[in-house]
This record gives C-alpha cells, structure tokens and sequence, in this order.
C-alpha cells in the first residue's frame, strides 16, 4: 500500500485497512463507508462508480449514521475525481482505491485539495 496524500493515523489507518476487508465482498463497483471500525455505508453492484458513492453516503445517512470523519474504500479505481469529491464534500476524510486509473494524478489532487487522505492499494477486489 502507498500513501498518495495526506498522513493517515493509526486511527485513520485501522478504518481503512477494516473498510478494504470489507469491500472485497461486495458487488462489482463496491463503495464502503466505514466510521469507528463499523459498516455504515455500502453502495455496490451501480453501473456508475460516482452512483456507488451517493448510494453508500445515502444508506448511511438513512440509518442514522454522520459521515463526517468516515473512511472509504473503492473495489476499483476512480477513473474520474467526481466520486471522491461527492465522499469528500459529505465529511469523509480518506478513501483506499487500488489506483491505476489514466486520471490517478487528477483524482489524487482532488483528495489532497481537499485535506483528505488517500491510499493505493495497486489490487483490485473489483468482480462480476
């Protein structure tokens, strides 16, 4: 794993390391928003990587859950940095992907504009 941007905590990194676990069983186009060592956000199986993203945020905020200072993991690259924006600008603070996308450098500068922190796990858990 490499660190894109941002300096993850020993916090920040269990959250990540518990929400890439996690991914791996979920759907194709899997999203996981993970707080405090818990699931409170999956949105898996969309045609729209972006569409995951306000899945997994809607599903949380529907259950209750502040995703504000939440993690998330992406089975597979963000070809475009408008599903970390959307995460982003909900409150969460890092996102785990596995890279590889021709627009990594774009996707990466948005995190780090953003203050966020963003890790590359270079695997994919991405499946049909």
């Amino acid at each position: 794993m490499e660190v894109a941007c941002g300096d993850p905590d020993e916090k920040i990194w269990g959250d990540l390391v518990f929400a890439w676990r996690v991914c791996k069983h979920v759907g194709s186009n899997a999203i996981v928003i993970a707080k405090e060592l818990a699931t409170i956000g999956i949105g898996g199986g969309q045609t729209s990587r972006v569409d995951a993203v306000e899945l997994a945020l809607e599903k949380a905020r529907e259950h209750g859950h502040d995703v504000r200072g939440a993690v998330l993991a992406s089975d597979a690259f963000f070809p475009f940095p408008d599903g970390p924006k959307a995460a982003l600008d909900a409150g969460v603070t890092a996102i785990i992907q596995p890279g590889g996308s021709r627009r990594d450098d774009d996707v990466t500068a948005a995190v780090r504009d953003a203050g966020a922190v963003m890790v590359l796990t270079g695997r994919r858990h991405f499946r049909h």
